[in-house]
């Protein structure tokens, strides 16, 4: 309890990590509830087209060409996005965590078979990478978390696979091995443990680039075409960037405060996790 309240304060002690927390709880607040508050089909017509926003209170930050609610898009969007940003950033850790804890425990041939699929996946180029499998498959909210967390994996991998080569060599665990204690054990209950503050802080920055990845995707057209999501309101707002402006100016701005608060919240965990970094 008072190592918890420790880091608590350390946490506290950014004035950055708490305003990224903030922002980010109301991101998640929106996109838990926001539907349930506001609860407007982000693809009906409901108002006028271009109609810029603080005009009708039926469309309050605006319509886009079609006459759909922009805050009603804005919404859902937060949704869509916090579901792509963590379920591929957990897909990814999983992946990563397993196959850094075997490569790095295990060493020797594993060692060598895992880092070079490892490699391999680093000398792809990510984004193309990405739209190449979301293509293939079709987008989906599935698909697209699935491609993002297959490129997303190997740094959680090379992370793990240096913390467990540094802690395997440990007295701690050279005991557990004469004591008899099953490889499983000792991996989950002995070694993962201690490796898990950096790939916490790691997994932060991963899902706010899984974001802007699902944003890209989205401009693109190659979203979910049954999801709105921010990417997807700035594609549509792009036909009208001379005129109406705030089709792109609104979802581009939450994507960049959503963005920034989790990287204000991986800073913020990165140094109350490691207070003798400050």
């Amino acid at each position: 309890m008072i190592e918890r309240e420790s880091l608590i304060r350390r946490y506290c002690h950014s004035t950055t990590g708490v305003i990224g927390l903030v922002i980010l709880a109301f991101v998640v607040v929106m996109a838990a509830f926001g539907p349930i508050i506001y609860p407007v089909d982000p693809w009906a017509m409901v108002a006028r087209p271009l109609q810029w926003p603080l005009i009708d209170t039926d469309a309050p930050l605006g319509s886009d060409i079609l006459g759909r609610d922009v805050l009603s898009g804005l919404v859902n969007g937060a949704r869509v996005s916090l579901i792509i940003g963590v379920s591929a950033t957990a897909a990814a850790v999983a992946i990563g965590v397993t196959i850094g804890a075997l490569s790095g425990y295990f060493r020797g041939i594993m060692d060598d078979i895992l880092m070079r699929l490892t490699e391999v996946f680093q000398t792809i180029p990510n984004f193309l990478f990405v739209i190449v499998l979301v293509a293939v498959f079709s987008p989906s909210v599935f698909t697209i978390s699935a491609a993002i967390a297959v490129v997303s994996w190997p740094p959680v991998a090379r992370l793990v696979r240096g913390q467990f080569l540094t802690l395997r060599q440990r007295a701690f665990v050279e005991s557990c091995v004469v004591v008899g204690m099953s490889t499983p054990r000792i991996i989950f209950t002995q070694i993962l443990p201690n490796c898990i503050a950096p790939v916490i802080v790691t997994s932060s920055i991963m899902v706010a680039t899984a974001i802007l990845i699902e944003a890209g995707l989205s401009f693109l057209g190659l979203g979910d075409p049954n999801m709105m999501s921010w990417g997807a309101m700035i594609g549509f707002g792009r036909q009208s960037l001379r005129t109406a402006w705030y089709l792109t100016l609104i979802p581009g701005v939450a994507i960049q405060l959503t963005v920034l608060s989790i990287s204000f919240v991986g800073e913020a965990l990165n140094d109350a996790l490691n207070p003798r970094l400050g």
